[in-house]
């Protein structure tokens, strides 16, 4: 079933201006544009100033982003986000009430998450307005109950005590101060709610990870140079652009993470019955120079057969991860996932 109309009218993405008072979306016609095409001088401001980098660099993203990723809200992306959820924190004993999307980016996690019964009632946040509203309108042609409104993670625009659960994917290394997001977190949750973050690279990872990716640019740019290879060449100004922005990463990606000292920042915040777990160590080595692979040559260009190749392939990567899990650290592995609770009133006292 479709939303009704007066849902749909809820879904705008909000300004954060004040600490809201409501639970409801507000709507003004000062609400935040997205802004797609970072200039120069814009790029270069942005160097001084990490949210305004993952604005910037997240609105260029953002109608790409889901094809980027190899993102979908059908069984194969439903499987692995409720896959990484009972990995980090169990299989619930009944679906949760309402849930937050911290930096929901286009609602991957949370989506899928609903549509796999892990949630019933949805909200999404992210410091990119054209992210909240990729989100809502995944979230609109799911037929998904959920709102949404810009916001910063260290100053979430939801009351306290409002969601049964809060999920998160590749967002903490986003964010500038982890443990004040992670008390906001808690503050937002009600007594005894959860929460799940996936998808943070690891310390050791993402050195593995970037070098990876960055050569694979490097010699598929300059591949694609030669006069044979023109056709699968993407144009200048398009490589330029994405060049602009991914050099924000340097500054939207400021933190790595050893599992250990994630955990200690999450049980400094206030959370109890906290553990990080790891994943994926073979399918990021063969998934980083893929993924860049792709971003590098025209939209479309390798067709159907490459993308079942590379998602098969990463299948059977992720297996075998599976089986190295008990032999190798957890240190070394690319993703950490990190779930916990805020304290239910019967463990304060």
């Amino acid at each position: 079933m479709r939303p009704d109309t007066d849902r749909r009218a809820a879904t705008r993405a909000d300004v954060v201006g004040d600490a809201c008072e409501s639970d409801r979306p507000r709507h003004d016609a000062t609400d935040p544009v997205p802004n797609p095409h970072a200039t120069e001088a814009e790029v270069a401001a942005a160097y001084a100033d990490p949210k305004l980098a993952n604005v910037l660099y997240h609105d260029w993203e953002a109608e790409t982003y889901d094809e980027k990723w190899s993102i979908s809200y059908d069984e194969r992306c439903v499987d692995y986000a409720v896959g990484r959820f009972h990995y980090a924190a169990g299989v619930p004993a009944k679906p949760f009430e309402r849930a937050l999307e911290l930096g929901s980016g286009t609602g991957f996690f949370l989506l899928n998450l609903m549509q796999g019964g892990i949630a019933k009632k949805g909200s999404v946040t992210d410091l990119s307005p054209g992210m909240v509203k990729a989100a809502l309108r995944n979230a609109e042609n799911l037929g998904l109950d959920v709102d949404g409104r810009v916001g910063d993670a260290e100053r979430i625009p939801y009351p306290d005590d409002t969601f049964d659960l809060v999920v998160g994917h590749a967002v903490l290394h986003h964010i500038p101060d982890v443990q004040a997001a992670m008390r906001e977190v808690l503050r937002v949750l009600k007594p005894g709610g959860r929460f799940v973050f996936a998808g943070d690279p690891t310390r050791i990872g993402d050195y593995y990870a970037r070098r990876l990716g960055r050569a694979t640019w490097w010699l598929t740019t300059r591949i694609t140079r030669l006069p044979a290879l023109a056709a699968w060449r993407r144009p200048q100004q398009e490589l330029d652009e994405s060049s602009r922005a991914a050099a924000l990463e340097a500054v939207v990606d400021l933190h790595t993470f050893v599992p250990a000292e994630l955990e200690q920042t999450a049980r400094a915040a206030g959370a109890v019955r906290v553990h990080a777990r790891t994943e994926e160590f073979t399918a990021a080595l063969f998934g980083w120079p893929v993924r860049t692979f792709e971003a590098a040559v025209p939209p479309g260009k390798l067709g159907f057969g490459w993308a079942m190749f590379a998602y098969r392939t990463w299948q059977r990567l992720s297996w075998l991860d599976e089986k190295l899990r008990g032999l190798l650290p957890r240190d070394v592995f690319y993703n950490v996932l990190i779930t916990g609770r805020k304290a239910a009133r019967t463990d304060r006292r």
